[in-house]
């Protein structure tokens, strides 16, 4: 690598294998390549990653990352592989439970060539279980999440989500979990299994919400979805959010807006100026509201909505909008790699008062450092590793 990783990281100089592909685990090992781990892609030289097909995630998901090509399924590919594991301090993986030690690179193979070493694994229900062998996918994490039983709308109906917050939630845990088992002496270490169910990661976020609902009939009830904390359309057509959850910015937009609203009455009264209130009037107040929105156009509400301090944010539908965002610009969120020029991708999102560069690497070529790292093992007459 021509750029160094930030100096005051507690991960650099830790050495990540990474036998994860797709989203989940390449998410995880993303995000401590960028805060400073070396973070070694062990791909299958018979074409690598599957998500190679689809190059913008990929760039994004494996930045700041070496890639080395190993046939697993040869006695070499695993030799060197092991061999490469004594020199590191973790390896990730999202196999099916019991691929790795049928491939003879499971946790208790690494353990007798690194004692200190943390393997990581990601699967949709974790190692054990009757769920543990069945296939999933993001979808299927979702469904025994709780996800759906948190109502999100005013008419209660579920609604997927377009981003794979079942997989990433599995992903943040995993990058947590290997943090803290890499912390500390290296020579005190003690090497262990982590293992990482993405169906109880994102269960875990779930119910934090799911499980007040129990015992209560309608779980619109609860509270979670109120009528001035939605999405509203205004008269040209956008879109805007407005969350006036707290009773202060409530009373404000009433108070400041009833003498441009003449013709809604109830946008001047004291009848919702309390929370429990509000919810509990939730579809007359959701109904006020668009009726309210949609009577001037977007322009107007943003000059207005700020004037008044209240709680709202333009609602970005198209993807482009992210990069004109002013307060994305102003924190520069989002960079333009050299290497990836029709695609631009977000830092670390994080500030470091330190300082950390996200963008040192581009996503490696297939293999790209297959004989950089294989030299550094040393020679091994008559190896075949697949490079």
């Amino acid at each position: 690598m021509t750029a160094t990783p930030p100096h005051w990281s507690a991960l650099k100089g830790t050495r990540i294998l990474d036998l994860s592909r797709l989203l989940p685990g390449p998410y995880a090992t993303s995000m401590l390549a960028d805060l400073g781990a070396d973070v070694i892609k062990v791909e299958d030289p018979a074409g690598g990653d599957l998500l190679r097909f689809a190059p913008p995630l990929f760039d994004a998901l494996n930045r700041n990352k070496r890639s080395l090509t190993l046939d697993l399924r040869t006695d070499d590919g695993r030799a060197t592989f092991l061999k490469l594991a004594a020199t590191a301090d973790a390896v990730v993986e999202s196999f099916r439970p019991g691929v790795l030690d049928d491939l003879g690179i499971g946790f208790d193979a690494l353990h007798a060539v690194n004692p200190g070493l943390v393997l990581c694994s990601l699967t949709g229900y974790g190692q054990t279980g009757p769920y543990a062998a069945k296939p999933g996918h993001e979808l299927n994490f979702l469904g025994l999440s709780g996800f759906f039983a948190v109502p999100g709308r005013l008419d209660g109906a579920p609604t997927r989500p377009g981003v794979r917050v079942g997989d990433m939630a599995g992903a943040m845990h995993a990058a947590l979990a290997l943090t803290a088992a890499l912390a500390g002496d290296r020579s005190d270490r003690q090497g262990q299994h982590i293992d990482v169910s993405l169906s109880e990661s994102i269960t875990a976020w779930c119910s934090l919400f799911a499980l007040p609902l129990l015992g209560i009939e309608d779980p619109l009830a609860a509270g979670l979805v109120q009528g001035d904390n939605d999405v509203f359309t205004t008269a040209d057509g956008r879109l805007l959010s407005l969350a006036t959850f707290e009773d202060k910015f409530w009373r404000r937009l009433r108070t400041d807006l009833a003498p441009e609203f003449p013709e809604l009455p109830e946008l001047d009264s004291a009848d919702h100026d309390r929370r429990a209130d509000r919810t509990a009037a939730r579809d007359q107040v959701g109904a006020l509201l668009r009726r309210v929105f949609a009577a001037r156009d977007y322009d107007w509400w943003h000059q207005r909505l700020d004037a008044i301090g209240a709680p709202w944010a333009p609602v970005l539908t198209r993807p482009a909008d992210l990069l004109t965002d002013p307060q994305a610009q102003a924190r520069r969120l989002f960079h333009q790699p050299a290497a990836s020029p029709s695609t631009p991708q977000a830092r670390f999102p994080v500030t470091f008062g330190a300082g950390l560069d996200t963008f040192r690497e581009a996503a490696p070529a297939l293999g790209e450092h297959t004989r950089e790292l294989l030299a550094e093992l040393g020679p091994t007459e008559g190896r075949r590793t697949g490079v």
